[in-house]
C-alpha cells in the first residue's frame, strides 16, 4: 500500500529536519532574479492581467527552486520586487497585492488555498517550498484594510506593505515583515506604525529577516543581530551599486562580517538600473557571491554556511574598533589636505603622494591613520585617504564615520570620491584604523571589476583593517564604514498618508 500524500510529505519532512540536526551546517541558495517588468500604465491592470505577469516571473524563480533544491538546499532566497517589479503608483500596484495574514494562524496555503480570501500567490509559494521540501523566502505586497476609526488610515481606506514572507519545507507560512525603512521612491506603500523584529527558528540556526534599505539603519537591523542574536539573516533587496562604499557585495559581506552573522543577500538583475550582485556572506567572508555587470541574465548560488557561526571555532573575536588609532601617540594630521565630495558628502583628503608611507587624515571625531606600500607607483593613478564624520542623506539623514583609501577617477583630485570600477595598482600591504565612535564599523575591501578579496584581509581585536599579504588584483578601495545609530536624525516621513 503506498502512502498517502500528507503522510509521505511529513516523512519527507522529518528526514529533513533529522538531516540538518545532524550537522552544524546548512546549504543555503539565493537567486539573482532578472524581473519581468508590467507595461508602465497610469491606470490599474486587471487583477487577472496582474496574476499573469507575476506568474511569469514565479515560473523562472520555480525553476531556481527546484534547482536550487536538487542541489541539497535548505533555503532559498528570491529577491525584493522579484515577483512583479517597481515603478507603481499605490492604485497601479494595489492589483498585484494579498492580504497576508499573522503566521500565527498555522496556514499551509498550497493545501488550504480556500481558508482566507483569494491568494493565489501565496498558494503558488507555499507549493513551491512543498513540492520541493525547501524553505522559500520571497516578497510580495501585503493589503490590510482600515476604516476611519484608525486616524492613520490612508484616505483609499487600505494600508499597503513591502512585505517579505517565508514558507517552510511543508509549504506553512511561518515569517511575514513589513519592510519599515521604505526607499524614497516607494510610495505605493505604507510605513509600518512600529518597526517588527521578525524571526524563526529552524534545525540550522534562528534565522531574522528584512529588506534592502533596512540593513542600512538600527531597525530591525541591529535589534535582530545585537538583541535577538539571530544566528542568519534573510535580505531580500533590489540593491542600486553605489560606488565606492555601497555595491552590494562590497557592502552586503562587510556588514555580514561586522555584524558577526550570515547574511543571504539576493539582488534583482537590472543593469539599467546598476542593480547586481548578491550573495552568501558570513562573519569570515563571502562564500560565494555574484557581480554581473555585462549580461542580463539570472543566477542561482548555492554554499554551505555553519548553522551557528557564534559557536564556530573560526568565528572572529570582538574588536575595539578605535584601540590602536587611539593608541597612537602622535597623530599629526596631514597638512596639504583638501576637501572632495562622495556624491553629496565631503570628505577631507589627502593625496597618497610616495609608493609608501603613513598618513592621518582626520574631520570632526574621527582620525583615520593608514600604513601602506604599494607595489609600483603609477604616475597615471592618484590614491587618497579619506575621513568622513557626519549625516548622510538628502532628506532621511543617518550619520556616517567613514575612513577609506581609495582610488580617484583621474589624476584630477577633483574626481576623488566620483565612481571609480577598475584599477592597476597593486598593494603590498595596508593597515587602516580610525577612532571610531561606534562598535558597528563594517571592513570593506573593493577590488578591480567590483571583486572582494576573500581570505586576503584581516580584522585585528584593536579595529586594523589589514593586508595579510599583497593583493592579488589591483584595487579600488579599503574602506572601515562606521554607523553611529544614536545620531540618526528624527525619520521626517514616517506617517501614514
Amino acid at each position: 500500500m503506498l502512502p498517502s500524500q500528507p503522510l509521505l510529505h511529513a516523512a519527507v519532512f522529518a528526514l529533513a529536519v533529522l538531516q540538518a540536526l545532524a550537522s552544524d551546517t546548512f546549504t543555503a541558495a539565493v537567486y539573482e532574479h532578472a524581473v519581468i517588468l508590467p507595461d508602465a500604465t497610469d491606470e490599474p491592470v486587471s487583477p487577472d492581467d496582474a496574476l499573469a505577469l507575476m506568474n511569469k516571473n514565479m515560473d523562472v524563480l520555480e525553476g531556481a527552486i527546484k534547482e536550487a533544491a536538487q542541489q541539497g538546499a535548505h533555503i532559498i532566497v528570491t529577491p525584493e520586487d522579484g515577483i512583479y517589479g517597481w515603478h507603481f503608483t499605490r492604485g497601479t500596484i494595489y492589483p498585484y497585492l494579498e492580504d497576508i495574514p499573522d503566521p500565527a494562524v498555522n496556514w499551509i496555503p498550497c493545501t488550504d488555498p480556500a481558508r482566507f480570501a483569494p491568494a493565489p500567490v501565496q498558494e503558488r509559494l507555499s507549493c513551491m517550498a512543498r513540492n520541493n521540501s525547501i524553505y522559500v523566502v520571497a516578497n510580495i505586497g501585503d493589503k490590510k484594510p482600515c476604516n476611519s476609526s484608525d486616524a492613520g488610515c490612508p484616505s483609499d481606506g487600505r494600508y499597503q506593505y513591502n512585505t517579505d514572507v517565508v514558507f517552510d519545507p511543508e509549504g506553512k507560512l511561518v515569517a511575514r515583515y513589513h519592510k519599515y525603512n521604505l526607499f524614497r521612491r516607494e510610495t505605493q506603500f505604507n510605513y509600518p506604525k512600529e518597526p517588527e523584529a521578525v524571526t524563526f527558528e529552524t534545525p540550522f540556526g534562528k534565522f531574522g529577516i528584512f529588506t534592502c534599505f533596512d540593513i542600512l539603519f538600527r531597525e530591525p537591523a541591529l535589534v535582530l543581530v545585537s538583541e535577538l542574536q539571530v544566528d542568519t539573516v534573510l535580505f531580500p533587496t533590489a540593491w542600486m551599486n553605489v560606488l565606492p562604499f555601497l555595491t552590494a557585495v562590497e557592502f552586503h559581506s562587510a556588514w555580514a562580517m561586522g555584524m558577526g552573522v550570515n547574511l543571504l543577500s539576493a539582488n534583482t538583475h537590472n543593469i539599467s538600473l546598476a542593480m547586481t550582485g548578491d550573495g552568501l556572506f558570513t562573519p569570515e567572508g563571502p562564500a560565494a557571491y555574484h557581480y554581473d555587470s555585462g549580461t542580463e541574465e539570472g543566477c542561482l548560488l548555492l554554499a554551505e554556511l555553519s548553522a551557528r557561526p557564534r559557536l564556530s571555532p573560526t568565528y572572529p573575536p570582538a574588536v575595539n574598533w578605535s584601540s590602536f588609532a587611539t593608541s597612537i601617540k602622535k597623530f599629526p594630521g596631514e597638512k596639504d589636505t583638501f576637501l572632495g565630495a562622495v556624491r553629496r558628502d565631503i570628505f577631507t583628503f589627502s593625496e597618497l603622494r610616495h609608493k609608501a608611507g603613513n598618513y592621518t587624515v582626520c574631520q570632526g571625531d574621527l582620525c583615520c591613520h593608514l600604513i601602506y606600500r604599494m607595489a609600483n607607483k603609477s604616475k597615471d593613478e592618484v590614491y587618497v585617504l579619506g575621513a568622513f564624520d557626519g549625516l548622510h542623506g538628502s532628506l532621511i539623514k543617518y550619520h556616517w564615520q567613514i575612513c577609506t583609501l581609495l582610488k580617484c577617477k583621474t589624476t584630477d583630485l577633483n574626481t576623488c570620491g566620483q565612481p571609480v570600477e577598475t584599477a592597476q595598482t597593486k598593494f603590498e600591504m595596508f593597515s587602516l584604523s580610525g577612532t571610531f565612535g561606534t562598535n558597528y564599523v563594517f571592513p570593506e575591501v573593493l577590488y578591480s571589476g567590483v571583486q572582494l578579496a576573500p581570505g586576503e584581509f584581516e580584522v585585528l581585536r584593536d579595529g586594523r583593517l589589514k593586508s595579510k599579504h599583497g593583493t592579488s588584483k589591483p584595487l579600488v578601495t579599503v574602506t572601515l564604514f562606521g554607523r553611529l545609530y544614536e545620531k540618526d536624525l528624527p525619520h521626517p516621513l514616517r506617517t501614514a498618508p
